[in-house]
């Protein structure tokens, strides 16, 4: 069974800095897709930012310019830098990776990781 798993996470005052990482667990042929998700309090989770494989990137207008994310294809991990962190910035990140688990399949799944809190303190 493929899991994400997540580390980074914590608590930091404002306009300081994070960075979250996601790994698969176990041997994958591909992860296309990744990002990361967010769900702060009462609020619907909502994507923070998205990387295809090609490094093509896509940022909430949030988080853009604060925030970047990035990628290893032969470790399986995206990362997320958080920069210039802000009291709304607090939430639950969330990894997600479209993966495809074997070489001679072209079935795809999405799949999630647990989840790592963030809270930035004003």
């Amino acid at each position: 069974q493929v899991q994400l798993v997540e580390s980074g996470g914590g608590l930091v005052q404002a306009g300081g800095s994070l960075t979250l990482s996601c790994a698969a667990s176990a041997k994958i042929f591909r992860a296309n897709t990744m990002g990361w998700y967010r769900q702060a309090p009462g609020k619907q989770r909502e994507l923070v930012a998205t990387i295809t494989r090609s490094n093509t990137t896509d940022y909430a207008d949030a988080v853009k310019g604060r925030f970047t994310i990035s990628r290893d294809n032969a470790k399986n991990t995206v990362y997320l830098q958080m920069n210039s962190l802000i009291p709304e910035d607090t939430a639950f990140y969330y990894c997600n990776a479209n993966i495809i688990r074997y070489r001679w399949s072209s079935v795809e799944n999405s799949y999630w990781g647990q989840g790592t809190q963030v809270i930035v303190s004003s």
